[in-house]
């Protein structure tokens, strides 16, 4: 007993070398970095890539390369409150100010309170809410979880093309971030789409998808074993009244704005101030 013990702390031991080397390989076959792109790419960052890869460094290298070429055209690190704070007039889309038993992130999603058209603005609107998340996570957290809430969902209200890119930029971009995506409330109609939609979920995303339905109490349980029902919002099947709040959303924003452009050493200037709507819930 005492030798299997024993054995499994070796293994431990050799399997964190192997992956401390496989750090070291990618950052040498990466190459020389500057500006954001050497700020992006901590160890914390290479270790995401080669998971997702399996620790393959040559994959993990190819992966990488592409993401620091999206980067270093989309600027996500550059986009402020100001360009996409019409997008989440319905809270359609937030980070939460609660996180999970866990202490992790959460990223609220409510598709069916779409309000606009425009598919690159609101693939926009995505990339600044998930890269002001990851900045917010505590020191010792590196995943952050999604509630999607389908209540009045259409097909309208998410055309493939969306969700599509939507998926691309999670698995291609933001390797390894998100723990687990709870899908509230489907309709039977997003069967159909979601039979489409899996295709161009990589295996790993798409076993993070879990199907929460309300009336179905095996399901809730697994949403409860990671939220407290005092902290989970009523929409969800939980006690806490929160409602979103754009007008406060957007002060926070406006704030975080300045602490975003002071990680990545960028000069900020006074935007001019968003349209504030009325409360959504």
């Amino acid at each position: 007993m005492f030798r299997k013990k024993h054995n499994s702390h070796d293994n431990q031991e050799r399997d964190a070398k192997d992956q401390e080397q496989k750090i070291k390989e990618l950052r040498t076959a990466i190459g020389p970095l500057s500006g954001s792109s050497l700020t992006f790419c901590t160890d914390a960052c290479l270790r995401r890539y080669l998971e997702a890869r399996n620790w393959n460094v040559d994959k993990s290298k190819k992966m990488l390369e592409e993401t620091l070429k999206w980067r270093s055209t989309y600027k996500p690190e550059e986009i402020r409150w100001h360009e996409v704070a019409t997008e989440s007039e319905t809270g359609k889309l937030y980070r939460a100010n609660f996180h999970d038993r866990e202490g992790r992130t959460i990223i609220v999603m409510k598709p069916a309170k779409q309000n606009t058209s425009s598919h690159d603005n609101q693939l926009r609107h995505l990339v600044y809410v998930l890269e002001n998340a990851i900045l917010s996570f505590p020191e010792d957290q590196e995943q952050m979880v999604c509630l999607i809430d389908f209540t009045g969902w259409s097909l309208s209200n998410s055309p493939i093309r969306t969700a599509q890119e939507t998926a691309n930029i999670l698995q291609c971009h933001y390797p390894e971030r998100l723990a687990v995506g709870f899908l509230y409330n489907p309709p039977r109609i997003f069967e159909t789409f979601w039979k489409v939609l899996k295709y161009f979920l990589d295996p790993k995303t798409f076993l993070k998808a879990k199907f929460i339905y309300p009336k179905n109490k095996e399901s809730m349980e697994l949403l409860h074993k990671h939220f407290d029902l005092d902290v989970l919002p009523v929409e969800f099947g939980g006690r806490n009244q929160v409602q979103y709040n754009h007008e406060e959303f957007s002060k926070m924003m406006i704030a975080e704005d300045t602490k975003t452009a002071s990680f990545w050493s960028l000069e900020e200037n006074t935007p001019p101030q968003p349209r504030i709507a009325a409360q959504a819930s």
